[in-house]
């Protein structure tokens, strides 16, 4: 196996995680219009900066960040230091590193092997709008507003496991997506890291590539990461909780997720979770997939569908084809197999 094709489900309480563009005093969560529904929405970059930050929680040094630019509205960007030698999360969440032509430099980019949709609503959701006013020792009260809502939000996601620590330089003509300028730089920020870098063939493409203990190392920190996921906007008045109330994973050879219709939603209904559909779905893709599918449900979740989804899938959850557990025992578990080295065929694409 090469990759773990997964979805994941939020289930936001009178919250707003994920703030838009606000109008006047009103600050504003972020939604889609589909079909001239109202449809909230948590951006993957926020998601993935919540997981980030839980990296960091677990020990993890984060890349630098260095913002180019001096006025907003203007051209600008932000650089991290590009290195995923050093940094996992350069390493597992990509970069692009674009040098200023006045000096000659060149561009530097990495594809994230941490893929993640956005999180959307299963089904329509209007915010609400609070209103507030602040009076407290001022002549003229101050007015202000913002959204909030309930809904339960599911994104799919998808781990290339081979790509963790793996980074790729330009070929002799210079094609390719370089990670590295070449493959000198490369080995000198290894040596200097002490990290015990080979140079490699991957996916037709040089490439430098780290030690398998140190790819095993930051796979299961970013599911770590993910066990204890918390962080976004309006903590202070609409806290709330952010690990996944429902989560489901499967180890699959080629960059596919076959789990769009087994977790989704239904206006009227809100979220489906169809094990029938799950079980055509692997079926399938019979001999693409490896058992067996780890589900993370927590407890007062959605209780009565869960009986409903063990009573279709009763017979692979007798003979093992599916695991349930609470989320956090189910990636927590994952993470110390692949610590472990039990796990290792999955870090090197498979033999076709």
């Amino acid at each position: 196996m090469a990759y773990l094709a997964g979805k994941m489900v939020l289930a936001v309480e009178a919250g707003a995680p994920n703030n838009g563009k606000g109008e006047d005093t009103k600050a504003k969560v972020k939604y889609a219009r589909v079909r001239g529904r109202h449809y909230p929405y948590i951006s993957a970059q926020a998601v993935r900066r919540w997981t980030r930050d839980g990296m960091v929680e677990l020990g993890s040094v984060s890349s630098p960040v260095t913002r180019i630019g001096k006025a907003q509205n203007k051209a600008q960007k932000g650089n991290t230091e590009a290195n995923p030698v050093r940094y996992a999360d350069d390493d597992l969440f990509g970069y692009m590193k674009a040098g200023a032509k006045k000096d000659g430099a060149s561009t530097t980019l990495r594809d994230s092997p941490f893929m993640l949709g956005t999180l959307m609503s299963v089904e329509p959701a209007y915010p609400t709008e609070d209103f507030g006013v602040m009076s407290r020792g001022v002549s003229e009260p101050v007015l202000h507003g913002h959204e909030f809502y309930t809904a339960d939000l599911a994104a799919p996601f998808l781990l290339d496991l081979p790509r963790i620590g793996t980074f790729t330089l330009p070929d002799a003509g210079g094609v390719g997506r370089p990670n590295y300028l070449s493959q000198e730089e490369a080995m000198q920020v290894a040596e200097a890291a002490q990290a015990g870098a080979s140079s490699v063939v991957f996916r037709e493409q040089p490439a430098i590539q780290l030690p398998i203990e140190e790819r095993r190392r930051r796979a299961a920190l970013l599911l770590e990461a993910l066990a204890h996921l918390s962080g976004g906007a309006k903590q202070a008045l609409h806290y709330g909780d952010r690990v996944p109330a429902l989560l489901v994973m499967v180890p699959f050879k080629g960059g596919i997720n076959p789990l769009a219709h087994c977790v989704d939603g239904q206006e009227g209904t809100g979220l489906r979770v169809r094990g029938e559909v799950l079980r055509k779905e692997l079926q399938a893709w019979d001999g693409e997939w490896e058992a067996p599918v780890r589900i993370g449900w927590r407890p007062g979740f959605r209780d009565l569908m869960r009986e409903d989804f063990e009573k279709e899938c009763a017979q692979e959850i007798e003979d093992g084809t599916i695991v349930i557990d609470h989320p956090r025992t189910v990636l927590r578990d994952l993470a110390a197999e692949l610590r472990d080295g039990r796990l290792d065929a999955w870090f090197d694409d498979p033999a076709r």
